[in-house]
């Protein structure tokens, strides 16, 4: 098993090394890519030094078996034929390929079996917020059909890399240094403020984040479900939060949803609010799971039920799940 990394530098990049050290991946070889800026760096896994090679328009990719690609939308579509052409599956976590009808769009919790078909050996993997809401929302379709969905995000410095991350960091030391603060990464101080903005405005009023959340979770749901959402930047450093209201076909107890929930794949019920137990992204940090509480009936609507959820946006929100992604392939013999 031949396994490369692209973008291996970078906050997710990292976290494809530690998470496919942590899971035991079959890995015979490791072959990690990265831009100018990158080349020649060098990194440990499995007790061996490996060095950043160029990424180039070659065949660097002929005896690949899986490409876990990171580094950014423009350099996946530019390089995802040299990636894909000898038979090399691409998983790709950008936003480039997600919405393309010929690309699988998964979550191996909700629809592993997606990845089976692709015809251009592309796998996308899903937007973060998007992810750690369907593997929550799964179960509960499975009780009742979800109609609509209305959900904000807090969403953590990670989800705009580690340069955002340092400059989060930073910021609230040069405010107790007394300095002026610096702000490069984000619309605004993200230090002591949260931002109702992550990614660009659209036509219609929302952002493209908040419009991946409503595409993507049609797409991965396979459902006519409408999601509305309000995504805000928050100062949290890599997990992310959401706060969900949702409607189903038929009104559900929270006993019912609670009990789905507990039995979930991917899923940790942590729901103790007289005990003041609810996650926090402090402490759903470096997790594999998604943390789920507050669940309860929505006031306003008779076949609603909200409920808080928290998780890290830098592993199930990324490296985590594409590394599922490869571990179902593997698990079902689908790798060339």
């Amino acid at each position: 098993m031949k396994v490369a990394i692209v973008g291996a530098s970078g906050a997710v990049g990292q976290e494809f090394l530690r998470v496919l050290d942590e899971r035991n991946f079959p890995i015979d070889d490791l072959v990690l890519f990265g831009s100018h800026r990158s080349e020649g760096k060098k990194y440990m896994f499995r007790n061996k030094e490996y060095e950043v090679k160029l990424l180039q328009h070659n065949d660097d990719f002929k005896d690949i078996d899986i490409a876990f690609t990171s580094a950014g939308a423009g350099t996946s579509k530019e390089f995802a034929q040299d990636i894909t052409k000898f038979g090399t599956v691409m998983i790709d976590n950008s936003s480039a390929f997600r919405m393309d009808d010929d690309v699988p769009l998964v979550v191996p919790e909700c629809n592993a079996e997606d990845a089976l078909s692709r015809p251009r050996g592309i796998i996308a993997n899903p937007n973060c917020t998007t992810i750690m809401m369907v593997v929550v929302l799964k179960p509960i379709e499975k009780l009742s059909h979800i109609k609509r969905i209305r959900v904000a995000s807090y969403q953590s410095a990670s989800g705009a890399g580690a340069a955002a991350m340092a400059e989060l960091q930073q910021q609230y030391k040069d405010i107790v240094e007394g300095r002026e603060v610096t702000v490069n990464k984000f619309p605004h101080q993200l230090a002591y403020n949260v931002i109702p903005q992550i990614d660009v405005f659209q036509d219609n009023g929302y952002t493209k984040e908040e419009m991946k959340m409503f595409n993507e979770t049609r797409k991965i749901m396979h459902s006519d479900v409408l999601c509305s959402a309000m995504c805000v930047r928050v100062s949290s450093l890599r997990s992310h939060s959401e706060s969900v209201w949702i409607q189903t076909e038929k009104p559900l107890s929270v006993e019912e949803v609670r009990a789905a929930l507990s039995n979930a794949q991917g899923v940790t019920l942590m729901d103790d609010p007289a005990n003041l137990v609810y996650p926090m992204p402090l402490e759903t940090a470096g997790k594999d799971d998604v943390y789920v509480g507050r669940i309860r009936k929505d006031l306003a609507d008779e076949n609603g039920i909200t409920l808080w959820l928290s998780g890290d946006q830098i592993r199930k929100g990324a490296a985590l799940n594409a590394v599922q992604i490869a571990e179902y392939l593997v698990s079902v013999g689908n790798v060339k």
